[in-house]
């Protein structure tokens, strides 16, 4: 009897799996795009990475609904984040844009990529130290699926505006480095995973979410261009918030 309940406890339901194996699938979109990259094939990569961020918000919230999470998960999870978001995103920039600036594109990256890695390791400890149930409507910094996002704004721009002026690449090269330190700044930035509509809103809420999600697929591009400058919108609103708090307390 003892020996069958050992064995039970050694193994795993093939559910709660789900969610290490959608990380494991985030990282093979992450290495695809990066070949796709490689490759000349930027549309495709940067829906890969897209996906990547899809999947990365779905396996965190099923390992909790599982009440299957687990230390190596988080280490895996935040491992995907570092290659999604810190590595293929600006890597894509680079061999769409970059390869021309040579030593500025490649430090721009870099900076990028240090500053993912950093941001990503702060967010580890503090998760750590936090104790259970303190969730903050804010997160501290750009996270780094967002980060990437905004880094690829150039690239969303060309293709919902295919016949607009290229961006100059010196351009490309600063937004990647500001996109950088803004995922390491202190800046609060609103986080999606405490906000809660009431019962009143909800039917608004379920009709803006269809719009957006029929303007992604019959308009993608203009539509993630919107969607970034509505996002930077909010990280200047955030930032002018806390500069006036500052002056009311000084």
């Amino acid at each position: 009897m003892a020996e069958r309940e050992e064995k039970t406890r050694n193994e795993f339901a093939l559910i709660q799996l789900l969610p290490n194996m959608l990380t494991v699938a985030a990282i093979c979109a992450g290495l695809t795009a990066i070949r796709f990259g490689v490759q000349g094939d930027y549309i495709r990569a940067v829906l890969l990475i897209l996906a990547a961020g899809v999947l990365d918000g779905l396996d965190g919230r099923i390992a909790r609904l599982l009440r299957s999470s687990s230390p190596i998960g988080a280490e895996l999870d935040s491992l995907a984040d570092f290659l999604n978001f810190g590595v293929a995103a600006p890597l894509l920039i680079y061999f769409w844009a970059l390869q021309d600036t040579r030593s500025a594109g490649w430090l721009s990256v870099l900076v990028f990529s240090v500053c993912c890695v950093i941001r990503l390791a702060r967010f580890n400890v503090t998760a750590k130290t936090e104790t259970k149930g303190s969730a903050s409507a804010y997160f501290t910094g750009v996270p780094s699926p967002a980060g990437a996002g905004l880094v690829m704004l150039p690239m969303f721009i060309s293709f919902a505006f295919a016949d607009a002026p290229l961006i100059p690449d010196a351009l490309i090269c600063a937004w990647t480095a500001i996109v950088g330190f803004l995922m390491i700044s202190r800046i609060p930035t609103w986080s999606f995973k405490t906000t809660r509509v009431s019962r009143e809103n909800v039917k608004y809420f379920l009709v803006g979410f269809a719009f957006v999600g029929a303007a992604l697929l019959t308009y993608a591009w203009i539509t993630l261009v919107v969607l970034c400058i509505t996002y930077v919108a909010m990280v200047v609103w955030a930032l002018l918030r806390r500069s006036a708090a500052s002056d009311q307390e000084g």
